[in-house]
């Protein structure tokens, strides 16, 4: 896909509302970074086939969760979708061509699988931002179903949950109020937000500052006035030697973050990104 085309594809999707943000397609064109000739329509078209294959089984059943029951034993025991134990933090996990292609992912890659097979079906599936390890949710009976994507869609009761969530909240046990409030829905802006974030930490862990900052592009345009991912910009401008754009990012975050904890460094940086800046006389 074209470099521009793209561009303003993604920069179109991010002023759409949340939920009108088509996902599989949004992710997709984050592939689409690591590999520039992606053909997105012809994966699309992927997912397309599996509709058609499972449409005539799922369409027989009456209930969500049977729907849901019968989407995942296509999926993940038909398919033989499964969750990287090997090496999870291989970046191919996130790029939906990749899992597509090797039926390999991590939880929220899985995840967004599973939902586009859900939404196409009819099955209201929702993603959660879960602590840790995203998941997936249905609404049933007044109450949730809650499904781990990485392990091909198995269930998990409250009690799981509750341990899953401890380490990440100061070891603090939490009650059901608090759960069902960790479970709320993720919007696809969020799940984008998550994925991309991701992808980012992994490619700053090994220092390749290139693809990190590519991603911390596609944050900022998703949301332009999340300050966090526009100093994370600057800092990134900074490290490759673009000062200009450093420069502005930095700025643009202090104006965001008067208060912020770290604006000590902030300026700091800023004032090192004006001094690599090439100026002319």
């Amino acid at each position: 896909m074209d470099l521009r085309r793209q561009t303003a594809e993604w920069d179109a999707l991010c002023t759409l509302p949340d939920d009108d943000i088509p996902l599989l397609r949004a992710t997709l064109l984050i592939a689409s970074d690591e590999y520039p000739d992606l053909d997105v329509a012809a994966y699309e078209s992927i997912c397309s086939g599996y509709e058609r294959e499972l449409a005539p089984t799922v369409e027989a059943l009456d209930e969500p969760q049977a729907k849901l029951a019968r989407i995942n034993r296509y999926l993940f025991d038909e398919l033989g979708f499964t969750g990287n134990q090997n090496d999870y933090y291989d970046p191919r996990n996130s790029y939906l061509n990749d899992v597509l292609d090797r039926k390999l992912g991590i939880p929220i890659s899985l995840g967004v699988v599973q939902m586009e097979l859900a939404r196409r079906m009819g099955v209201p599936l929702e993603g959660v931002s879960f602590p840790g390890h995203f998941l997936v949710r249905l609404p049933v009976d007044g109450g949730l179903l809650v499904l781990d994507p990485y392990h091909k869609g198995r269930s998990i009761d409250a009690q799981e949950l509750k341990l899953r969530a401890r380490p990440h909240l100061g070891g603090n046990d939490i009650d059901d109020q608090q759960l069902l409030q960790i479970l709320s829905p993720a919007s696809h802006r969020a799940i984008l937000t998550r994925m991309l974030r991701n992808l980012k930490g992994l490619y700053a862990e090994r220092e390749t500052w290139d693809k990190a900052l590519r991603c911390a592009d596609r944050l900022v345009r998703l949301d332009p006035n999340g300050a966090d991912e526009v100093r994370d910009r600057g800092q990134l401008y900074a490290r490759l030697g673009h000062g200009s754009a450093a420069s502005r990012d930095l700025s643009r975050y202090l104006q965001l973050r008067p208060e912020a904890d770290d604006v000590d460094a902030v300026r700091t940086a800023l004032i090192d990104a004006g001094a690599a800046t090439p100026r002319l006389n």
